[in-house]
């Protein structure tokens, strides 16, 4: 948890605030969720062919699902499973009963396609306007959403919260970074959505134009859609002087929303299990594991009609934890890397993130920084890209990298080059950044 000096007007809700289902004892939260699971279960079985064909493949049936323990027995959901089924044949009704289509980009293959019928943008709403009350922020805020709206989940999914909770939204989307340095400072917002990497962006941008992003309006930042560490959160809370949650979410489960840090606690997003069931597995055998063990998240969506997901592996990589400030709701370790973006050098896997926490513990060093991956020889290396802070005096700048180095090859066990990019030459995130380039 970080705590800093904010401008005062972020706060926990009070328990009247919070809906019934936040309330809930884990028991009676459990029978909820089990009555539901048999519902989806059975509405998948029967309405989408790629379930009634994976399930009979398997041996299951709806009627064999009597606890939650029995989830297990159903078989998981893959991106391919979503991609063989392009474009609407994981739908479980009608597709005139689908309001909304959004999809993932395809740059790798066929897109995700997802669909949500009125009922399921009803409960998306309600759960991205409970995910920022978590956050602090409260009816009438205003709220400036630089999530990129169109296809992806996040704008649309961000801006229907921000209306369902009572808030303002200033719906500006991603890119055009000095029209979104304008509108911080003319409309005063309180709270601001966008990827922790864009809000880096917007940081450098408010600097750039002499302004001091201290001495913003803004009191809450709700960022997600990529991982980032605890200490890319000290990074943003101490520039602009705010709290930074979490928000979790992918589009083949909902969208933003999935589950969000409390701001009386800030360690790690709550995940609204009224509404899906988490389970962490062994990546490389499928076998569920306690929580409290790290492994691979796994979700079922319990309440979505338009297409509902079984077992859907994310390839986050996390761990089941109680639940905190809503002690019937388990929360997840922050998300810092996803077991198909995990690197292997030499034999030894890392992740960016751990790169990112170890950066941003030595003094000089910006969080600007990307990482390329090539093959001199018969060897695999790497080189870490970095921008020393503007203005450090060459000497000091050396000295970070040559920290950065020791510290990489004494914690991760790798051997790094480091190079000392020009601060503001390295690409600036306009939504997702894109950290590592593999010329191998």
């Amino acid at each position: 948890m970080t705590t800093v000096a904010t401008k005062g007007r972020a706060h926990a809700p009070a328990a009247h605030e919070l809906d019934p289902e936040e309330r809930m004892s884990r028991d009676e939260l459990e029978a909820l969720q089990l009555r539901r699971l048999q519902e989806t279960v059975r509405r998948a079985y029967e309405n989408v062919p790629l379930y009634t064909e994976k399930f009979d493949a398997a041996g299951v049936h709806p009627d064999d699902i009597r606890s939650l323990d029995d989830l297990a027995l159903l078989p998981f959901t893959t991106k391919d499973d979503l991609r063989r089924s392009y474009p609407f044949g994981m739908f479980a009704v009608p597709r005139e009963q689908i309001m909304r289509i959004h999809a993932s980009s395809g740059t790798t293959g066929l897109p995700t396609v997802v669909g949500y019928t009125a009922g399921d943008l009803d409960n998306w709403a309600g759960l991205v306007a409970r995910s920022l009350r978590a956050s602090g922020v409260r009816p009438g805020h205003i709220v400036h959403n630089a999530y990129g709206y169109g296809l992806f989940t996040g704008g649309l999914g961000a801006h229907a919260g921000i209306e369902r909770l009572g808030a303002t939204v200033i719906p500006m989307s991603g890119g055009n970074t000095i029209k979104q340095v304008q509108l911080i400072r003319d409309f005063a917002p309180d709270a601001i959505m966008a990827t922790p990497t864009y809000l880096l962006t917007i940081i450098d941008a408010l600097r750039d134009s002499g302004i001091d992003p201290a001495s913003t309006s803004l009191k809450v930042g709700v960022l997600g859609a990529e991982p980032w560490t605890n200490e890319m959160r000290a990074t943003i809370e101490e520039s602009l002087g705010i709290d930074a949650l979490d928000i979790y979410g992918l589009s083949e489960v909902m969208g933003p929303g999935v589950g969000n840090e409390c701001i009386e606690s800030k360690d790690g997003p709550h995940i609204w299990e009224d509404h899906f069931r988490p389970e962490i597995i062994d990546s490389e055998t499928g076998a569920a594991l306690p929580d409290g063990t790290a492994g691979e998240l796994v979700f079922t969506t319990l309440t979505k009609v338009g297409l509902p997901i079984i077992r859907y592996r994310t390839h986050d990589i996390s761990t089941l934890l109680p639940g905190t400030a809503r002690p019937s709701m388990r929360r997840i370790k922050k998300i810092t890397g996803r077991n198909d973006d995990m690197i292997i050098l030499r034999g030894v896997n890392l992740f960016p993130s751990q790169i990112e926490e170890i950066a941003l513990t030595i003094p000089g060093l910006s969080p600007h920084f990307t990482l390329e991956l090539s093959t001199v020889g018969r060897m695999d290396c790497m080189t870490v890209h970095i921008e020393p802070l503007p203005g450090l005096a060459e000497a000091d700048a050396a000295t970070a990298a040559k920290t950065l180095i020791r510290d990489v090859k004494a914690r991760i066990g790798s051997t790094v080059e480091v190079d000392l990019a020009a601060p503001g030459s390295l690409e600036r995130s306009g939504g997702k950044l894109k950290r590592v380039y593999d010329n191998r």
